[in-house]
């Protein structure tokens, strides 16, 4: 069967209930999903659309979302980390970050750049798994092996992983357009992460993707294993200027592909209360239609940029992002994003 497609049984198991439920399902409720064929076996239907109808009805499904910005600088990855770290401490989440981007901040951030190196060093890393794509042949990518358990040098982490990146994905990126399509033209390259992933993805609450900054191939293959996006930026022009193009292009691959990829909400960071500059830019983007805005607004502080150096001792959230209500705002950020996932 595709892999994009699923009978009763899988249905079963994936909500971790009988078959009989599963039809009482279908007969009961109008809303549940429409097989798209019905063969000798049985009905099949979308995989992501069950998954979906599943999580409305709060059957534990991990919610995924992407981090993007077109522009570097703008606090996307420290935004990243912090919202991991934050709801695998005070909402108690299993979170799994995912790191796409080639600058490696975020896998740095949560293991050092020693252990990153040591990682790099023998392959495990997600750059393997797209050389492995473009060396059919040659396939050794291990996700055991590349998944770091309960990282992080905050007291308390102990239920967020990381699937760590690499400084090779910047070569790897523009080669995979060419990437081999496989016996039967079954490989394609926005779905390399998502083949490798997708039986995992349950073992967490929240996935989040912290995405290149830019719309290439590799921001699609994290986009791809999304249900929505948030867009961190600080409110000035040059931030803020790519957003429609964002929005734009993220429904036009959602659909292509024919899956809900949702924006959550911009995130204003970096924010200065007396600069008019950022003051206006905040009231257009509020007043904007592109994506909605988050209400809570992380300030400028020199915690936040010391808080991208890892540790090796354990350190409160207070102790690595500030006293000054930087901690608490991204708790309370920590706390719509859970809402809107749930919601």
């Amino acid at each position: 069967m595709d892999d994009e497609l699923v009978g009763i049984n899988e249905i079963a198991e994936m909500a971790k209930t009988s078959k009989q439920a599963v039809a009482n399902w279908r007969s009961r409720n109008a809303g549940f999903p429409k097989p798209i064929a019905v063969l000798a076996s049985g009905p099949v239907f979308r995989r992501s659309q069950v998954r979906s109808w599943l999580r409305k009805r709060k059957v534990p499904m991990a919610h995924v979302f992407s981090t993007i910005n077109l522009k570097g600088g703008v606090g996307k990855t420290t935004t990243t980390v912090a919202v991991a770290e934050t709801l695998a401490t005070t909402f108690q989440k299993r979170v799994l970050v995912v790191d796409l981007d080639p600058q490696t901040n975020a896998t740095t951030m949560l293991i050092g750049e020693k252990k990153w190196r040591e990682l790099n060093d023998s392959g495990w890393t997600l750059a393997r798994l797209f050389k492995d794509a473009l060396e059919p042949d040659n396939k050794q990518f291990d996700f055991d092996k590349a998944l770091q358990k309960q990282v992080s040098d905050v007291n308390g982490v102990r239920t967020l992983d990381l699937l760590p990146s690499s400084l090779d994905l910047i070569d790897v990126q523009d080669k995979l357009a060419s990437t081999p399509s496989g016996k039967f033209y079954s490989v394609n390259p926005i779905e390399l992460l998502w083949r490798a992933v997708k039986a995992r993805l349950d073992d967490y609450d929240i996935v989040i993707v912290d995405c290149p900054p830019n719309l290439g191939i590799i921001t699609l293959n994290g986009l791809r294993i999304s249900h929505g996006y948030i867009i961190p930026t600080i409110p000035d022009i040059l931030s803020t200027y790519g957003i429609p193009q964002i929005v734009t292009r993220v429904g036009e691959f959602s659909e292509e592909i024919a899956e809900m990829i949702e924006p959550l909400g911009i995130v204003v960071t970096k924010f200065q209360a007396n600069s008019s500059v950022h003051a206006n830019v905040l009231r257009n983007l509020r007043a904007g239609e592109d994506a909605p805005v988050f209400k809570t607004i992380i300030p400028q502080a020199n915690d936040i940029a010391a808080a991208a150096d890892h540790v090796t001792y354990a350190r409160t959230l207070k102790q690595k992002y500030g006293y000054r209500s930087t901690a608490e705002a991204y708790e309370k950020l920590a706390k719509e994003i859970i809402a809107k996932l749930e919601g």
